[in-house]
């Protein structure tokens, strides 16, 4: 009884902490220079990713690799699972038709090269290391450094208008601090009694990591999706998902560096080089979202959405 009641606690104070995040974020992108996307792509998603890190090095520490890397894998496809089920419930608001391209170009392209690069290593096996980190994990983080670095020169948005009383921009960002560290304590606990619940069920660890442990730590992305949606900031919804898929890529880096028997990725199952190839499909459909042309028609505009969402429950189903 005790686990239920922690799970259902700590994913009230994870809702409510993510709510705070994606405000303050958003008054962060109307008062500085930064812009939705560089909001988004970076503040919000390294704050709400703090639970997956917490989670896999707790899974690396009881040796437990499928749950230490299916909990990152998963989440970067539980997190655009989000991203398609909130566009196809707000369908008519048709939000990718009104955001800026170029402005997601760099994040979701890392994201398919650093995923397609999490593959290659995970199917070649070649176990070479260096100082026991896998030599891949290297080329993970020198290319998140470079994605970062383009994040840094894009030209700012045209700023919202600002609202007659705002928060000043030291507290501001104190607040954000705030919610982000609520958000790690909060998303840990979650994690933790959700890997709880899982173990009793006696479900493999690949399903518990990519699947339920994934959705779990994804309650952020989920929350802070819905409130941008709802103030009508689908900068931050679009970056936050890309931006936190980018920088759980970049967590997987740092949860092989705790892991002390090898590259972490030679040691898991068959089945994270599904999820991961789940994770790399649904990235090029939301590139093609991102980049087609604009259309009115609810029915076409809808398509990509519901093809993510068909491809998680089956590739979900095969896991399981």
């Amino acid at each position: 009884m005790f686990v239920y009641i922690s799970f259902t606690l700590a994913a009230v104070f994870v809702v409510f902490a993510a709510i705070k995040l994606n405000k303050y974020g958003d008054q962060i992108s109307r008062q500085t220079t930064m812009s939705g996307a560089m909001v988004g792509g970076l503040l919000i998603a390294g704050a709400t990713s703090l639970p997956e890190l917490t989670t896999s090095v707790t899974a690396v520490y009881i040796d437990n690799v499928d749950i230490a890397v299916g909990n990152m894998l998963g989440s970067n496809v539980f997190n655009l699972l989000i991203l398609a089920v909130v566009d196809l419930y707000y369908r008519k608001l048709k939000a990718f038709n009104t955001v800026e391209p170029s402005n997601y170009f760099p994040s979701i392209m890392f994201g398919v090269i650093l995923t397609t690069t999490v593959i290659i290593a995970m199917v070649l096996n070649l176990g070479f290391s260096i100082y026991n980190i896998g030599f891949e994990m290297y080329i993970l983080v020198a290319l998140y450094i470079v994605s970062v670095k383009l994040f840094e020169s894009e030209e700012p948005e045209d700023q919202v208008e600002q609202e007659a009383a705002v928060i000043p921009i030291h507290k501001v960002i104190r607040y954000f601090i705030f919610s982000a560290i609520a958000v790690l304590l909060a998303g840990s606990v979650l994690s933790i009694s959700g890997d709880l619940l899982a173990a009793q069920t006696g479900i493999n660890s690949s399903f518990v990591g990519s699947v339920l442990i994934a959705a779990s730590t994804s309650l952020p992305e989920l929350v802070a999706v819905i409130a941008a949606y709802k103030i009508g900031n689908y900068a931050i919804a679009i970056g936050s998902i890309l931006g936190s898929n980018l920088f759980n890529l970049l967590l997987l880096a740092f949860t092989d560096a705790f892991y002390q028997q090898g590259p972490i990725l030679q040691g898991v199952s068959y089945s994270m080089i599904v999820i991961a190839t789940l994770s790399l499909v649904m990235m090029l459909v939301t590139l093609y979202m991102l980049m087609r042309s604009p259309t009115q028609a609810t029915i076409k505009y809808i398509i990509p959405s519901t093809a993510i969402i068909a491809l998680y429950l089956v590739v979900s189903y095969i896991t399981f």
